[in-house]
């Protein structure tokens, strides 16, 4: 099955469970707005395509690990866009979760999110693709990849959390609240493939970097109505910005670096050639970020 298909089919396995006439419907509604349609689902690709590079041998697993990154990333740009952070009216092109739904069910959604990402992955300990034991210890280690990508100080509301204080360290910055749920997603494929995940941290981070310098491209010489969301919020709200600091043509030759930097930190596996690939096309992708995201399927992100 072609990975966006995969990713796609499993998240709307995941989000059925929540229509019950139970459910607070408009609640279930602004979940489902948060979540489809869906933007590169590059972090959740990433994930898919580690996995398949050291096997697979557990796809319920891996695929679960991909789903539960999706939601926590869906969560932060639901509560990102709140008048309290960045007050965006607008992502993916559609009024953002606040804009639609108001504020008060936005941050229910995003918590809601939160739950539902941990709650896929508990549920994949009792998948019995493995032996019991073996598939319980891996979603266990999986459960704390993400929850150390969402939490501080490495993950992304840490990330948040800095945009409060009055000297933002960049790089500390930039590694929480983007390059954690990259790091996640390469670590969480090769742990639900049965690999030493934190081997692959070092990609999984390059990969966070480079991702980020495209979205700082964006944000400097992105067109709104072609990205889905505003630009030059960086500058207005007083966030690092590394296309500001070295122009356009320095952060696409940065980005190429850390790219490099990335194949170059692979840890050896069943298919390299192949990831390889994906992440060469990744990066061609990246390094012309100013064209829309639907043009680039898994460029940079409405994110």
């Amino acid at each position: 099955m072609d990975p966006a298909d995969r990713i796609e089919r499993a998240l709307r396995a995941a989000v059925a469970p929540l229509s019950s006439p139970d459910s607070p419907p408009t609640l279930i509604a602004a979940v489902q707005h948060a979540i489809f349609p869906g933007g590169s689902r590059v972090r959740p690709r990433l994930c898919l395509a580690v996995a398949s590079a050291c096997g697979d041998a557990a796809p319920a697993l891996s695929e679960a690990t991909a789903v539960a990154i999706e939601l926590i990333h869906c969560a932060s740009l639901v509560h990102d866009d709140l008048p309290c952070f960045d007050d965006a009216p607008v992502r993916r092109g559609l009024p953002s979760v606040h804009a639609a739904f108001g504020q008060p069910l936005a941050v229910l959604a995003g918590d809601q999110l939160i739950a539902l990402s941990f709650e896929v992955l508990a549920q994949a300990a009792l998948v019995d693709a493995l032996p019991a034991p073996q598939h319980a210890v891996r979603a266990v280690r999986l459960t704390q990849v993400v929850g150390r990508a969402v939490g501080v100080p490495h993950g992304i509301i840490g990330g948040q959390g800095w945009e409060s204080e009055s000297c933002i360290p960049a790089a500390v910055y930039r590694r929480a609240k983007t390059g954690a749920l990259f790091e996640a997603a390469a670590v969480g494929g090769a742990v639900a493939a049965g690999q030493d995940g934190g081997a692959w941290r070092t990609f999984g981070q390059r990969i966070g970097e480079a991702y980020q310098l495209a979205d700082d491209l964006l944000d400097v010489s992105g067109d709104p109505e072609e990205i889905g969301k505003p630009v030059g919020r960086d500058e207005a709200l007083g966030r690092p910005n590394v296309a500001v600091q070295l122009g356009v043509h320095g952060t696409r030759r940065l980005l190429r670096e850390l790219v490099h930097e990335a194949i170059e930190a692979m840890p050896s596996c069943y298919h390299a050639d192949e990831l390889r690939a994906w992440v060469r096309e990744l990066s061609e992708k990246l390094s012309i970020a100013r064209r829309p995201p639907s043009r680039l399927h898994a460029g940079a992100d409405t994110a």
